[in-house]
């Protein structure tokens, strides 16, 4: 039964306002909640997107091409900056009735957000038809919500240390659990043949990024070019550029696309990441840093940010408020980098 609170708000307001964690993770709640809307993720075939960097834009740009390619296809990433809307591809009328679609069924099953956003997903693309679905995991893989697609393909972008409490201490554990989604895959593409010896044993192994993963999903070259953007990945917004870089490998690739000019940034960071060396990479954008801290619980306050960030950076400013901070980075002059976090992207965008 559907909550007090619940009660006359949206469905998006309603998932806003859903625990984005488990209490433990597995997938049994997922597969009842998809049961009893009748299996939706068995109408169609997937793509699986895993990886610590990059799976958004894999995940659209995978679709993108097959779109060219004449097919009608769902695409669902993680997390947002624009919008709810944004996870699903779609508007945002979509999104609620995708949303209001399973609401009944998740909140008699106490289902997490991203159990209800993984749902509403499948269901959406089963009632669009879709010729195929390319789902992007959440965190991990063997016991992430999505995890209940019997994905053909398989694309692992990379793989770096992180949320090793729950996925690993090495690399090799870590993109071990991260391929565990590929238990139906015919075809596995992987950035780094390191772990070719990971996947399941009758999948071929294909070097690759998206391109080579759409491909193996039609069987066929594909010659189009597709030009793929996100909010909040390389996003220039005039004299600004926001990209929510938010693990070291991350900050290395956001600093090799950067002009080399002398930014001030704007910066919110998860205490769950590897802070430190974030902070170390970025300082090399720039050496003035705002500190602040996104909406989301996780994120390091934004005083204890600007105390790590001290030895790595000239001048330190600590303000709370992600608004307020980004105006501060602003009047400080010269060109701003917002980074650090997509939530804190999503915090400002409009």
């Amino acid at each position: 039964m559907p909550s007090a609170a619940s009660v006359g708000t949206s469905a998006t307001e309603w998932v806003a306002s859903l625990s984005p964690w488990p209490e433990e993770f597995g997938l049994d709640r997922m597969r009842e909640l998809l049961a009893r809307l009748g299996d939706p993720q068995k109408s169609y075939p997937a793509i699986h997107v895993v990886g610590t960097n990059g799976k958004s834009t894999a995940t659209r740009t995978i679709a993108a091409l097959l779109r060219a390619e004449g097919l009608r296809v769902g695409a669902y990433t993680s997390p947002h900056v624009s919008g709810w809307h944004e996870r699903l591809d779609c508007d945002p009328a979509t999104f609620e009735r995708a949303v209001a679609r399973v609401r009944a069924v998740a909140e008699g099953l106490g289902a997490t957000q991203f159990e209800v956003l993984t749902a509403a997903a499948l269901a959406e693309f089963a009632e669009a038809g879709v010729d195929v679905a390319v789902v992007e995991a959440g965190l991990g893989g063997r016991l992430d919500a999505t995890n209940v697609v019997d994905a053909e393909v398989v694309l692992l972008t990379n793989v770096a240390l992180e949320h090793t409490e729950v996925l690993g201490d090495t690399i090799e554990q870590i993109a071990k659990e991260k391929l565990a989604v590929a238990h139906a895959a015919r075809v596995v593409v992987i950035s780094d043949n390191r772990f070719t010896s990971l996947g399941p044993g009758s999948a071929r192994i294909v070097q690759g990024g998206a391109r080579e993963a759409a491909e193996a999903f039609l069987g066929r070259p594909i010659e189009t070019e597709v030009d793929v953007s996100l909010p909040g990945r390389l996003e220039r917004r005039g004299d600004e550029v926001w990209d929510g870089a938010h693990t070291p490998g991350a900050a290395d690739w956001l600093l090799e696309r950067l002009p080399a000019r002398k930014y001030i940034l704007c910066v919110s960071i998860l205490a769950d990441k590897r802070v430190d060396e974030l902070l170390q990479r970025l300082a090399r954008a720039g050496r003035t840093l705002v500190a602040t801290r996104s909406s989301n619980p996780r994120a390091l306050p934004e005083d204890r940010l600007a105390a790590k960030a001290e030895s790595h950076f000239d001048h330190v400013e600590a303000i709370a408020d992600p608004h307020e901070a980004l105006a501060r980075a602003r009047a400080l002059g010269g060109p701003v980098l917002v980074t650090g976090s997509l939530y804190l992207l999503a915090d400002l965008h409009s």
